[in-house]
């Protein structure tokens, strides 16, 4: 089960911007939900200097065939140069929300 399920999380410099991310992740199946979290602040480095940006982060819960094309997808859609996409495994869950999860992304 846990090799099958799998949250990829993004963040982005606005709200409608992250809305915009997630609505187009689960219009094109490529997650079953996505959770808009926010405003975060995100500290990095980036062009040499330590930045400190508000972001939001968007959390899509998808099936781990799944996480390739959307991570392709996220990059293309996104504003940033170099855009946070990053793969985590669900290791456990509700059987049948994690059921649902497979069946939301398939055709």
């Amino acid at each position: 089960m846990s090799a099958e399920h799998v949250v990829v999380a993004t963040t982005i410099d606005s709200e409608e911007a992250a809305r915009n991310l997630a609505a187009k992740a689960i219009e094109a199946r490529l997650g079953a939900c996505a959770q808009v979290v926010g405003p975060i602040t995100s500290v990095y480095r980036w062009d040499g200097a330590v930045q400190n940006d508000t972001e939001w982060r968007v959390e899509i819960k998808t099936a781990a065939d799944r996480v390739t094309e959307l991570t392709e997808r996220l990059t293309a859609w996104h504003s940033y140069d170099v855009p946070e996409v990053v793969a985590t495994s669900i290791v456990g869950g509700s059987a049948e929300y994690l059921a649902w999860l497979i069946e939301e992304t398939r055709a």
